[in-house]
């Protein structure tokens, strides 16, 4: 299950919770209030011998509430950085398993590691966070790509891709020309070059 789904799911949990929560504080208040009129009525309080106070039923479903969203944020921060840590140890096998084809290789270094000198975009690829890579590898396979297809092809939201062009284009890493309502992304010059030397 990917992260948005799973976000999904607990929300949705969450908002069932405080909605069976809420409905049974209503129905509690409507129950101590009959009871109260009742006892008025007669001239004692059976407020006090019937019925919960919707107090508890307000105070039990916050309290569920924040159990069920802590331990997923709890969850989704340990599972979160577990893949992290796993990333690079699942890119080494790849490295180790092109290098054993007959295909000519950059240089490897005593590490095992490829020079980084020899894929620039690579390089800088892998130094980049996911959601800025979701957005710059559209942009390098498909130089001149409207924000609107980057918003597409990357599953963020608009102001997603507005903030994550934003720091990319502040970092050097590409540029934008406005076009109409929208903007065409481009990436930067270095790296655009530094893609051709790569792919010659």
């Amino acid at each position: 299950m990917n992260r948005r789904r799973a976000d999904t799911v607990v929300g949705l949990l969450i908002a069932a919770v405080l909605l069976v929560g809420g409905a049974l504080s209503w129905q509690a208040y409507q129950q101590q209030r009959a009871f109260e009129e009742m006892g008025s009525m007669m001239g004692t309080s059976m407020g006090l011998v019937h019925g919960t106070n919707p107090l508890w039923y307000v105070l039990g479903t916050l309290l569920v509430t924040a159990v069920i969203g802590g331990l997923y944020l709890t969850v989704r921060d340990d599972r979160s950085g577990a893949e992290a840590s796993a990333q690079p140890l699942n890119e080494s096998p790849n490295t180790a398993s092109e290098e054993g084809d007959g295909a000519p290789q950059s240089e490897v270094h005593s590490t095992g590691a490829k020079n980084p000198e020899e894929q620039p975009r690579a390089r800088v690829l892998d130094l980049l966070p996911d959601d800025e890579r979701r957005i710059l590898e559209p942009v390098l396979s498909s130089p001149g790509i409207t924000q609107i297809e980057l918003r597409d092809r990357s599953d963020f939201s608009k102001s997603k891709v507005s903030q994550t062009v934003s720091a990319l284009e502040k970092r050097g890493l590409l540029y934008r020309e406005r076009q109409g309502r929208t903007y065409r992304i481009y990436p930067s010059d270095d790296l655009q070059q530094s893609q051709h030397t790569v792919g010659e």
